[in-house]
Formats: C-alpha cells, structure tokens, sequence
C-alpha cells in the first residue's frame, strides 16, 4: 500500500486501501435505531448476528451480504447516504467529512491493537440480535462512548 494513503481522497483508495481503513472497533456491526423525524441515529448494545466480540469483527465478512443483506456495505460513492450511520470516530466517516484519522488508529500507530487499547473498539456486553426483540431494542442503547 501506498505511504499515508489514508490521506488521499476516498475515491482514490485501492481495494486494499480502503479496507485497511476499518480501524476494527466493531461499532458497525451494533444495531442502530434511527428517529425517522429527527435523523438522529443511537447504537445499542445489540450486535449482528455475525459480529465476533472477541475480535470485534465480522465473523463472516466475505459472504456477510449473503447471510445479512441488510449490512451497510460502504463505498466512496455511497458515502453520502452512509457515513452518519457510522460510529463518529469510524475513518471512513472521517476521511469522507475530510477530517484526518484520530492519533490512536492503527494506521497512525502501526500496532494493530491500537484502538483497543485507547477504548475505542466495543467493550462490555452485547447481545445478539435474534435474543432480543425489536420492540425491546430502545432498551439498550448506549451512548457510542460508553461502548
């Protein structure tokens, strides 16, 4: 990969590139709710069904699409409509609103482990989304710091 691509457009990224973004934290993979009046988007502490919380990762990324249509599938060209459904720190959302990546991403910090050890990936409990239901969903939200 190219030195400090992360600082070039998104656009410009290499498949590789892109994908080197992800700063693995796992905000992603919790259900959301959003206020249909006010945009607003909370995170709950309800994870897909794939999501991996000992890695903090998708379980089956590859075929993810197959198992989980739903997924958010990010892109630069769909960044428009998808960034605000990311966690504020994600370097996708950050790099698309031309803010530089935060100094204890992995890229930044060459340690894979970096955002765990900043408190930045998902901690404390999650549950899966077929255990909760959706009704019951508002019950668990959490404030994106305190995840």
């Amino acid at each position: 990969m190219r030195p400090r691509f992360w600082e070039r457009p998104l656009g410009e990224l290499t498949g590789d590139e892109w994908e080197a973004l992800c700063d693995g934290c796992g905000k992603c993979c919790l259900n959301k709710l959003e206020d249909e009046e006010t945009g607003e988007v909370v995170f709950t502490r309800i994870a897909c069904r794939l999501f991996d919380d000992s890695k903090c990762r998708c379980s089956n990324y590859d075929v993810r699409l197959k198992i989980v249509p739903e997924c958010v599938v990010l892109r630069p060209e769909t960044m428009d409509k998808t960034a605000y459904f990311m966690p504020e720190s994600c370097a996708y959302r950050l790099r698309h609103e031309g803010k530089p990546l935060p100094r204890w991403h992995p890229l930044v910090t060459g340690d894979p482990q970096s955002t765990a050890k900043a408190g930045r990936a998902v901690k404390g409990p999650t549950f899966p989304e077929f255990d909760i239901p959706e009704d019951d969903w508002e019950d668990y939200v959490a404030e994106e710091e305190d995840l």
